[in-house]
């Protein structure tokens, strides 16, 4: 069996919502990568950078984290995709 790494060239799916709703609340990458440091979760301001570009996997704990982080609800996260 194959094992899915990318989806249309892109480590995630949900990077370009993120970027959204960080500049929908007028938040900084620095700021938000502060908010999610205060809650325990070991990312850089470079790694949320390259989660917003598809360019870093990112994990199921770290969705969780930016849904509470950006405060939305997770499902918010994925609006949009299919």
């Amino acid at each position: 069996m194959h094992k899915i790494n990318q989806y249309n060239n892109n480590l995630n799916i949900i990077g370009g919502n993120i970027k959204m709703l960080r500049i929908n609340r007028q938040l900084s990458q620095e700021y938000l990568c502060a908010r999610m440091q205060t809650m325990g979760y070991k990312i850089s301001r470079s790694d949320i950078s390259k989660i917003e570009n598809n360019k870093k996997f990112i994990s199921d704990f770290e969705v969780l984290g930016f849904a509470k982080a950006l405060k939305v609800n997770i499902n918010n996260l994925y609006d949009g995709l299919e």
